[in-house]
């Protein structure tokens, strides 16, 4: 196989920057977009990406086992992928004029159009980062590379979309998928481990629970991807009626991710000196210190929430490049339990990323099917001021209890010698 250098890195991670494209509208700008411009009630949307999140999730697995039957062909995946990504996501943010039955039905539909193809090629791609290399010293630096590229991308979306709106994003997203599949055509293929096909049974899907340090992993993930999740969802509400800078959200989002990816060499470094559980402990403590004044915040206030951005933003980067490193050392450690050489990776990438990616979805989905549908409870409604003080709490609140949770967990798991 090839070195690992930046050249073969950027190849294999560039692909990184047209699925965050994708990424980001889905999951910032999708709940404001059919609320405002389609009338759709937020209820309405919440219970629509519940449903279509737990229908993706539970399609993941499967797409992991099926990845894993290829024996190392993720370009084979992700080329299927492609055209999935670009009917949906264009058929979701340019839908024809309907009345609101056949509007939420176009969006629901467009939706699990996006979410197959999006999962394909993601659950793929990981899986090609985590059989480069089982190697400590290497996986952060394939992982950082990727997630860079992705912060990249979420960056170049959310301007693209400010200056150009949603026309402007679709040319933009297509030009991006067009040069990342060529290069990805051109990046180091893994060498990975030879072994039969995996028969599919729920056993053999539900086989990385078997693995003690995947189950702590995974519980980590869980509550610390529903609170990262929740602003997520909210932050276009928080910003437009909370603090009524509507006009800046664009730029916001840009603070917040280019201090995420400037941030990447620090966690890479502060991983390889304290090890990634430790570092990414840190960061979860250091983003609910930040993030917990949002909750004060009032009208106009932009440079105390410019500054919440970047600082929270800072510690975005661990939770991007160090979990995913993690898990990719708990894969290498599962193979050389079972007689593989040091270094090596265990063979079931996919089949680990697949119901990776099927928690990723659950933390989505619970994020968007409880926080919209609680809100409108408590009488919230977009471009109007009641119910802010409620949004306020769901939005900067309720993350950093349940991030210090999750810091919690992450401290007390298995996780130090992977």
């Amino acid at each position: 196989m090839k070195p690992l250098g930046l050249p073969n890195l950027l190849c294999y991670g560039f692909f990184g920057l047209p699925l965050a494209m994708v990424a980001l509208p889905i999951y910032v700008y999708l709940p404001q977009f059919y609320a405002e411009r389609a009338g759709l009630p937020l209820a309405s949307i919440g219970v629509a990406l519940l449903v279509a999140r737990i229908a993706a999730a539970f399609i993941d697995p499967l797409l992991g086992w099926w990845i894993e039957r290829g024996r190392g062909a993720y370009v084979r995946y992700i080329a299927l992928a492609l055209p999935l990504l670009l009917a949906g996501f264009l058929g979701l943010f340019h839908p024809p004029a309907m009345a609101g039955g056949a509007t939420l039905a176009w969006f629901g539909a467009t939706l699990m159009l996006v979410y197959f193809g999006f999962s394909l090629a993601t659950i793929a791609h990981q899986s090609w980062g985590a059989a480069l290399t089982g190697a400590q010293s290497d996986r952060a630096r394939v992982t950082g590379v990727r997630e860079a590229c992705g912060l990249a991308g979420v960056v170049l979306a959310a301007a693209v979309t400010t200056l150009a709106g949603y026309d402007g994003l679709s040319l933009a997203f297509c030009a991006a998928l067009a040069v990342g599949a060529a290069l990805l055509a051109k990046a180091v293929r893994p060498a990975t481990a030879v072994q039969r096909a995996p028969v599919l049974h729920w056993r053999a899907l539900a086989a990385p629970f078997a693995e003690p340090r995947f189950r702590a992993l995974f519980a980590v993930l869980l509550v610390n991807g529903v609170a990262s999740a929740i602003p997520a969802t909210l932050f276009l509400f928080f910003a437009g009626d909370r603090l009524r800078l509507a006009p800046l959200s664009g730029m916001f989002l840009i603070l917040y991710f280019c201090a995420a990816a400037l941030s990447m060499p620090l966690w890479i470094a502060l991983a390889r000196r304290f090890g990634e559980a430790r570092a990414w402990a840190g960061a979860m403590l250091a983003s609910s210190l930040v993030f917990v004044w949002a909750f004060g915040l009032g009208p106009g206030a932009a440079l105390p929430f410019g500054a919440i951005c970047i600082l929270s933003g800072l510690a975005l980067g661990a939770d991007l490049a160090l979990p995913p490193a993690l898990l990719a050392g708990v894969i290498a450690r599962n193979g050389q339990g079972s007689g593989q050489r040091s270094g090596q990776t265990g063979g079931r990438e996919a089949a680990y990323f697949g119901v990776w990616n099927w928690g990723v979805q659950m933390t989505l989905a619970l994020a968007a099917g409880i926080a919209l549908p609680l809100l409108g409870w408590f009488g919230y409604v977009p471009g109007q001021q009641a119910g802010t003080g409620a949004l306020a709490g769901a939005y900067a609140l309720l993350p950093c209890a349940m991030k210090l949770v999750a810091a919690a967990m992450l401290w007390r798991a298995p996780l130090r010698d992977c």
